[in-house]
């Protein structure tokens, strides 16, 4: 072979790699991104899991708490479900008045002891702490991926090619304030 030829295919090499860097770069970081919008969607089903849950325990404790109007109400507006295409912050507000719902119906049950011994309710209750935990995980497995995504998007030399492409940091699944607060236990 003759020395250019080498030449030339030395520089093409050299020119190939810092291309090949850039684009296995940019393809990791995109899955890291759909790693993040699979595990949002996760929270989705969650929380629609956990509205179903609560509108059947509403139907239950409604025929034993015919006055608890307020709470109940609440729940009729939301009878479609979990609105389409809301924002983390939207999905951590309509978390919040999910809350507010199942705090009203633990008022209810309280001031109808016979209904903790209806076995439809007791199942209900079991199946909302399932859907519960089920969110919790869905939570952490969201905030897992992006804080894997976050990690790469800082790191150099990562942060060019992000930069580039115009990816940046996504925002981490918080919780509510009320649950940041410590809990009064009275006896």
């Amino acid at each position: 072979m003759q020395d250019w030829m080498i030449v030339l295919i030395i520089i093409g090499v050299i020119l190939l790699l810092p291309v090949g860097w850039f684009i296995s770069t940019m393809n990791t970081l995109k899955r890291k991104e759909v790693k993040v919008e699979e595990a949002e969607s996760g929270i989705d089903v969650a929380l629609t899991k956990r509205f179903d849950a609560l509108s059947k325990l509403v139907q239950t404790v409604k025929g034993y708490a015919k006055h608890e109007a307020e709470t109940f109400e609440k729940v009729v507006k939301w009878r479609a479900g979990l609105p389409k295409e809301l924002s983390l912050e939207q999905k951590q507000e309509f978390m919040g008045r999910m809350n507010e719902v199942q705090s009203g119906i633990n008022v209810a049950v309280e001031a109808y002891p016979d209904l903790k011994a209806e076995k439809v309710f007791v199942n209900l209750q079991n199946s909302i702490n399932n859907v519960e935990e089920h969110l919790q995980a869905a939570r952490r497995v969201y905030n897992s991926n992006v804080s894997t995504l976050n990690q790469r998007i800082v790191t150099f030399p990562t942060s060019i090619v992000a930069g580039m492409i115009g990816m940046t940091r996504k925002k981490f699944f918080e919780a509510d304030e009320a649950k940041k607060s410590d809990v009064e236990i009275s006896f």
